[in-house]
């Protein structure tokens, strides 16, 4: 890379990040455009994001990723968003504009959509989706989901209040209703199912059984490396096919590269280096 071409400067806000694999997918994708880029990993927490962010933009800092806790906080702090980040009340990405300051986005659901779609040619049109989960990482990928026109997406949720308020909020793109853990087995069978908790972190994997997969049907974990081991292992148990989330992490990157740099960099080879490191 030309050392002498201009540097952009790029950043992760969030914690904990010191194993994010941000920075090596950032730079794969840089190095296929000859660009010179840093990408910094700035760990912060909500009682000084503001303040890092704007130190970061004062030393010439023109978009960041943002993750756990803080995509709700981005969304906040930005001048202006897009449909998605209105919609999930939460930004994983921003870049700085001159002329209005830091602009919103939310990649997650692109690049969720993108690795179901285009990276593993599943059909999202008229099928029935479970989403286990009703947090950030929910809210962030349902409008990509119901933008694809499936039958029906169903939350299945212990916290029922924030389960309907997703459900409301997204109302107006497709048909979304919501269950409890209890209820499940009475919701029939799923062509997809889509694993957003946080169970795999904790060497757990969700109460699922063979009942509430329909014949041919995929099972999709957002979570990848060790925390998608539990619900892989489950899936092996059951005889049942499983995606970890690795692919989304590399399409939702490549989306917000995009979005800073106008270049779209070949993910099939950075996937691949990805799951090299973790073989």
């Amino acid at each position: 890379m030309d050392q002498g071409k201009e540097l952009i400067r790029l950043a992760l806000f969030g914690r904990p990040i010191k194993s994010s694999l941000s920075p090596f997918i950032h730079r794969m994708f840089a190095d296929q455009f000859e660009l010179n880029i840093e990408y910094e990993l700035i760990e912060t927490g909500p009682e000084d994001f503001a303040d890092r962010l704007e130190a970061f933009r004062l030393d010439g800092g023109i978009g960041c990723n943002i993750t756990l806790p803080l995509k709700r906080d981005a969304w906040r702090l930005a001048a202006d968003e897009t449909l998605q980040v209105s919609l999930a009340h939460a930004a994983n990405t921003l870049v700085y504009h001159v002329s209005q300051g830091w602009f919103a986005h939310n990649t997650d659901g692109h690049g969720l959509v993108i690795d179901l779609t285009v990276n593993h040619h599943l059909n999202l049109k008229d099928q029935r989706i479970l989403v286990l989960g009703a947090g950030g990482a929910v809210a962030g990928i349902l409008g990509s989901l119901l933008a694809d026109d499936p039958h029906e997406v169903v939350l299945v949720n212990r916290n029922q209040k924030r389960a309907n308020d997703l459900a409301k909020r997204f109302s107006s793109m497709g048909r979304v209703s919501i269950t409890d853990w209890k209820g499940l087995p009475n919701q029939g069978q799923f062509d997809l199912l889509i694993n957003a908790t946080s169970l795999g972190h904790h060497g757990e994997a969700p109460p699922l059984e063979p009942s509430a997969f329909a014949p041919g049907s995929v099972c999709y974990d957002l979570n990848y490396h060790k925390a998608s081991q539990p619900l892989k292992e489950r899936c092996e148990e059951i005889q049942q096919s499983y995606i970890d989330g690795l692919g989304m992490l590399v399409e939702q990157a490549a989306r917000s590269f995009h979005i800073w740099t106008g270049k779209q960099p070949d993910t099939g080879v950075v996937i691949g280096a990805c799951k090299q490191g973790v073989d």
